[in-house]
C-alpha cells in the first residue's frame, strides 16, 4: 500500500513542478489530479501537503537564480560585499507582496470555503486564458518599457502586486497573473518572469509555513509515512522545477505566452466537461 501512495506523490510532485511555473494554474491542475489520484491520507495532512511541496519548487529556483538573489558579493574580491542593485530588487518583492498578504489573511479562508469549485477553476482558466491571447497580440504593437529585471521601480513592483491579489481566486493562477499585470504595463517578457520567480520564493514559504501552523495547531499527529510522502513530493517537485524553469526561460526569449492562453482554454473546456457533463 505505501508503494501506491509513493507513485501516487511522485505524480503529484510531477504536476506541481510543471504548473508551479507555468502559467497555466496549478489548482486547475491538481483538481483533476485530485478526481484520479487520491492520496490515503487525512484531509488536514492532504491541505498541508499541497502547499509544502512547493518548497521544493522553491528550492529550484533558488539554485537556479542564486546569483540575483543572493545579495553578497562572494566572488569577486574587486566589487562591493554588499549588491545594493540585489537588496533594491528584494525592497521592490516585499512591496510587491504586500496586496497580496493583506488579501489572503483577510480572505483565504473564505475563498477556500465558497471559491475552490470546479466551475470557478474552469472559468478563471478560461478568462485569463483569452486575456493571455489578447494581451499578447495587443502588445505585438508595442514595444516594452522595462526590459530587465533590475529595471522594474518600486510603483511597477507594487502595480504587478496588485495584480497579483487576482490569483486568490482557484483557477487564476499566481505566476499567470503577475506576467499579465506585468506584461500589460510594459514589462517584458523575460522581466516579468523572473520577477515572478522572485515573488514566488516569499509567497509561496509564507503560504506553506501557514499551512504548517494550522495542521499543528489543529493538533493532527503526523506519521511516518506521511513524512516519506512530504518529502518525496518536496524532491520531485524540485527535480521536475529546476527542467520548467529552464524550458520557460529558453521558450519566452524567442516566443510569447499565447499558447499557454489556449492551453488555459482547452483546460477549463476539459474541467466543465467533465465535473458538469460527465461526473
Amino acid at each position: 500500500m505505501m508503494l501506491i501512495e509513493l507513485i501516487k506523490t511522485l505524480i503529484l510532485g510531477m504536476v506541481e513542478g510543471i504548473t508551479e511555473w507555468l502559467p497555466i494554474s496549478s489548482t486547475g491542475h491538481m483538481l483533476l489530479v485530485d478526481e484520479f489520484v487520491q492520496l490515503d491520507v487525512t484531509p488536514e495532512f492532504k491541505e498541508m501537503f499541497l502547499y509544502v511541496i512547493q518548497l521544493g519548487a522553491i528550492l529550484a529556483v533558488v539554485i537556479l537564480f542564486w546569483d540575483k538573489m543572493w545579495p553578497f558579493n562572494c566572488k569577486d574580491k574587486s566589487k562591493p560585499v554588499v549588491k545594493k542593485e540585489t537588496f533594491s530588487l528584494w525592497f521592490k518583492v516585499v512591496v510587491a507582496c504586500i496586496p497580496g498578504a493583506i488579501v489572503t489573511l483577510l480572505f483565504d479562508d473564505y475563498v477556500e470555503a465558497h471559491f475552490q469549485t470546479p466551475t470557478v477553476i474552469a472559468i478563471a482558466l478560461i478568462f485569463y486564458g483569452i486575456l493571455f491571447i489578447l494581451i499578447e497580440n495587443w502588445n505585438k504593437k508595442r514595444t516594452p518599457k522595462t526590459l530587465e529585471l533590475q529595471d522594474i521601480t518600486y510603483k511597477t513592483a507594487f502595480i504587478i502586486g496588485m495584480f497579483q491579489v487576482l490569483s486568490i481566486i482557484p483557477g487564476t493562477s499566481r505566476s499567470g497573473s503577475t506576467i499579465i499585470g506585468a506584461l500589460t504595463i510594459g514589462v517584458s517578457r523575460v522581466a516579468a518572469a523572473e520577477f515572478t520567480f522572485f515573488l514566488a520564493v516569499p509567497v509561496m514559504i509564507g503560504m506553506s509555513l501557514i499551512k504548517i501552523a494550522k495542521f499543528v495547531m489543529a493538533g493532527t499527529a503526523i506519521t511516518g509515512a506521511e513524512i516519506a510522502i512530504l518529502a518525496v513530493g518536496c524532491v520531485v517537485a524540485f527535480a521536475v522545477s529546476v527542467f520548467v524553469i529552464k524550458f520557460l526561460m529558453s521558450y519566452i526569449k524567442k516566443k510569447d505566452f499565447k499558447v499557454f492562453g489556449w492551453y488555459r482554454i482547452i483546460l477549463g473546456a476539459v474541467v466543465l466537461l467533465y465535473f458538469l457533463v460527465i461526473k
